[in-house]
C-alpha cells in the first residue's frame, strides 16, 4: 500500500515537472538515468509557471499536502517568492465528505442513538468544508443556540500518518543527497508540519486554546471568540456558537456597510501584539478564512476569530527578548539587536557581534530609506532570522510561528488599510509593555503578586534561618572531609596505576626471560610476581567502585 501511494506521489510529482525545480547540477547521474527511465511521465503542464505546477501538484495530491503547502508557503526563508505566493493560494476549500458519515461520527463521538437527543434543524450539507474537518450547522435543544458542529474526516488520521512518513522520507533523501539539502532543512519542516497537523487532529486541544483566548479577551472591543459548548467536545466532534460575520476578505461588503477600515487594522495588531505580549498565546493561523468581521458596530468594528486548532506560545524570557529586539529595531540600533541575539542564545555566545551587527545593517538600512507605510515589518523579521542563520541561529520553533502569524497579521492589515504603519501602531504597544516589565512599576507589581507566598512563607523564616547558620557553621568540616576523600581516592587511583604498570612489566620481563633461554623458574617468578600486581590493581579499583 505504501509503495503504491508514493508511485502516485511519484508520478503526480513528475507530470507536474515539479523535478525541474532541481538545478540539474545537483542532480547525481544515477538519479537522472532513474529520471529518464521513468519515459511515460513527462510535464504535461510546460506552460504554467513553476509556482502554478507545485500547487497545482499538492491540489491534487489531496488534503493532506494542501495543508502542507499552505505551511510551506509561509516559510519564505526556505522556497523562492514566487512559489511562496503560489503556495499562498491554496484554500481549505475541498470536496466535503458525506452528511450522512459525519451524522454517524457525531453520533459516536457523544454516545448518542439520535441527533434530535441534542439538535434540532441538523443541516445534512457542511456549511464550510476544510482539509482536516467540515462543519455543519445545527440548534442545541437545551438552549435553543444556534451551532456549528465542526466533525473531524473519517479515517484522516492513518492517511495523514502514511502521507508524513512519506514526506519525511522524501525530505531525509533531499537533505542527505542535494548540495543545498541541509541549509533548507526538508526534515525540520516536515517535523513541524507534523505537529501542527496532528494538533489540529485533537478537537479537545482546539476547544481548550479557543476558550483560553476567549477568556483573555472577555470584553474586549477588538476580539470576540465564540463560546465552546465543553460538554459536547470530544477529540472527533465539537460543538460551537454559530457566529455571523463578513468575511474579512470581502472588501466590497466591508465598505457597503461603512466599516471604519482604519481602525479595523489597526485593531488587527493590536489584538496580535496582546496575545504574544500579555497573554502568551496566541492564535497561529490567522488567516483570512479564520477571521470575520462584526456587523454590529461599522464604526467602532471588531473581529470575530475561528479555528484555534494551532496556537503559539513564547516564554517570559523570548517575549523580552522579542520586545527589545521590535523597539531596537525602530530605534535602528543593530547593535542592540546584534548583542541581544547573543544574549537571548539565538546565536552561539562566540559569535562576533561586530560581524553580525554589520550583516543586520546591511539587510535594514536599505529597507528603512523607505517610507514607513511602504515597509513590510513581517519580512524585515524574516530578513532578520536569515540573517542570523548565517550566523548559526539557533532554530526556535515558537519564533516560526510567530513569523507565519505576523505575516498573516500585517498582510490582514494592509489589506483593510494599505496605508497601515504597522511600525507606528506598535511601537507605543512594546514600549509602554517593556515599561511594565522594568523599572519600579514593575517591581511593585512583582513584589504585589508574590506577597501572598512570601507571607505564607514568612512563619518559617526563623526556622529556616537557624538551619542555614548551623549548615554555614559545619561546612568547613564537612569541606575537610570531602576533601579528605578525595584525597585518599586520588591516592587509589595512583596506586592502582602503579601496580597495573608494575605487573606489564613483570611479564613483559617474564617474556623476555623465556626468549633469552633463561631458567624458567625465572620467567615463572616474573609471571607471578605480574598477577600479584596486576591483581592488586583490580582490587583498588573493585575497592574504589
Amino acid at each position: 500500500m505504501a509503495s503504491k501511494r508514493f508511485y502516485h506521489i511519484a508520478k503526480i510529482i513528475l507530470q507536474f515537472g515539479l523535478d525541474d525545480l532541481i538545478p540539474s547540477h545537483w542532480i547525481p547521474w544515477y538519479a537522472k538515468l532513474g529520471r529518464f527511465s521513468l519515459f511515460w511521465l513527462r510535464n504535461r503542464h510546460q506552460d504554467k509557471t513553476r509556482g502554478e505546477r507545485a500547487r497545482l501538484a499538492l491540489e491534487t495530491l489531496g488534503p493532506v499536502f494542501i495543508k502542507f503547502g499552505q505551511m510551506l508557503s509561509t516559510r519564505r526563508d526556505l522556497i523562492p517568492a514566487d512559489i511562496a505566493d503560489e503556495l499562498a493560494i491554496l484554500q481549505d476549500n475541498v470536496q466535503p465528505f458525506d452528511g450522512k458519515i459525519a451524522e454517524q461520527t457525531i453520533l459516536t463521538s457523544l454516545a448518542i442513538s439520535s441527533l434530535d437527543e441534542l439538535f434540532s434543524d441538523f443541516d445534512y450539507t457542511p456549511l464550510a468544508s476544510a482539509s482536516i474537518a467540515q462543519v455543519h450547522t445545527a440548534t442545541l435543544n437545551s438552549s435553543g443556540d444556534e451551532v456549528v458542529i465542526k466533525v473531524i474526516r473519517p479515517g484522516i488520521e492513518p492517511i495523514i500518518e502514511s502521507d508524513v512518513e512519506l514526506l519525511r522520507s522524501i525530505a531525509a533523501v533531499v537533505q542527505k543527497w542535494l548540495p543545498d539539502g541541509k541549509r533548507m532543512r526538508p526534515v525540520e519542516v516536515v517535523e513541524e508540519y507534523q505537529k501542527t497537523i496532528f494538533d489540529e487532529l485533537d478537537l479537545v486541544r482546539e476547544s481548550t486554546n479557543g476558550m483560553a483566548i476567549r477568556h483573555n479577551f472577555t470584553d474586549s472591543r477588538a476580539l470576540y471568540v465564540p463560546k465552546f459548548y465543553t460538554e459536547y467536545c470530544t477529540q472527533d466532534v465539537i460543538v460551537i456558537e454559530r457566529i455571523y460575520g463578513i468575511p474579512v476578505s470581502d472588501m466590497d461588503a466591508l465598505k457597503a456597510q461603512g466599516t471604519d477600515l482604519k481602525l479595523l487594522a489597526e485593531r488587527g495588531v493590536e489584538v496580535f501584539f496582546t496575545q504574544v505580549f500579555r497573554d502568551s498565546l496566541f492564535h497561529a493561523d490567522m488567516h483570512p478564512g479564520n477571521i470575520f468581521v462584526s456587523t454590529e458596530r461599522p464604526h467602532d468594528p471588531y473581529f470575530i476569530g475561528i479555528d484555534y486548532g494551532i496556537v503559539g506560545t513564547l516564554n517570559a524570557q523570548d517575549k523580552h527578548y522579542l520586545a527589545a529586539n521590535f523597539i531596537a529595531f525602530f530605534n535602528r540600533d543593530y547593535r542592540k539587536v546584534a548583542q541581544l541575539h547573543v544574549d537571548s542564545g539565538w546565536v552561539p555566545l562566540d559569535t562576533n557581534v561586530d560581524d553580525l551587527e554589520i550583516a543586520i545593517r546591511a539587510v535594514c538600512d536599505p529597507i528603512f530609506q523607505k517610507p514607513l507605510d511602504e515597509i513590510s515589518f513581517g519580512h524585515v523579521l524574516l530578513q532578520l532570522f536569515n540573517t542570523a542563520r548565517r550566523f548559526n541561529m539557533v532554530v526556535q520553533p515558537q519564533l516560526v510561528l510567530l513569523q507565519k502569524t505576523l505575516l498573516y497579521v500585517e498582510g490582514l492589515g494592509r489589506h483593510l488599510y494599505p496605508q497601515l504603519d504597522l511600525w507606528s501602531t506598535a511601537k507605543p504597544f512594546l514600549e509602554n509593555w517593556m515599561n511594565e516589565q522594568i523599572g519600579l512599576k514593575a517591581f511593585m507589581q512583582k513584589v504585589k503578586n508574590n506577597a501572598p507566598f512570601w507571607a505564607e512563607k514568612l512563619p518559617d523564616m526563623p526556622d529556616l534561618f537557624f538551619n542555614t547558620l548551623g549548615q554555614m557553621k559545619s561546612l568547613p568540616e564537612l569541606q575537610q572531609k570531602q576533601f579528605a576523600i578525595q584525597q585518599a581516592q586520588l591516592l587509589s587511583n595512583q596506586k592502582s596505576t602503579l601496580y597495573g604498570m608494575l605487573g606489564s612489566t613483570s611479564f613483559v620481563i617474564g617474556v623476555l626471560f623465556m626468549f633469552n633461554q633463561t631458567p624458567l623458574h625465572y620467567a615463572g617468578i616474573a609471571f607471578a610476581t605480574g598477577l600479584v600486581f596486576w591483581f592488586k590493581a583490580i582490587s583498588k579499583i573493585l575497592n574504589k567502585g
